[in-house]
């Protein structure tokens, strides 16, 4: 099994909602990269990195789907084929 790491990209945003709107985006650009994980994405304050926050809500729905939503989302999650 290959080893999993982590990138830590600082960025700057006004609060938690702004940060976590910019790692959607970033993910989704990532996705075409295989070797990326999007729906595990976290974010967290500089100074407590310990801290983190889930941006994907990424439930395991069965037939190789997960929740493609904001994480702490309202209502049903929605799936999508999960792309590996």
């Amino acid at each position: 099994m290959t080893e999993r790491w982590v990138i830590h990209l600082p960025v700057t945003a006004p609060d938690l909602s702004a940060a976590q709107r910019l790692a959607r985006v970033v993910a989704r650009w990532t996705r075409i990269l295989p070797q990326t994980d999007p729906g595990e994405l976290t974010v967290s304050a500089e100074d407590a990195q310990g801290v983190r926050h889930r941006v994907f809500c990424d439930l395991l729905l069965g037939g190789g789907r997960r929740c493609r939503l904001r994480a702490d989302h309202d209502g049903d999650c929605a799936g999508a084929e999960v792309p590996r």
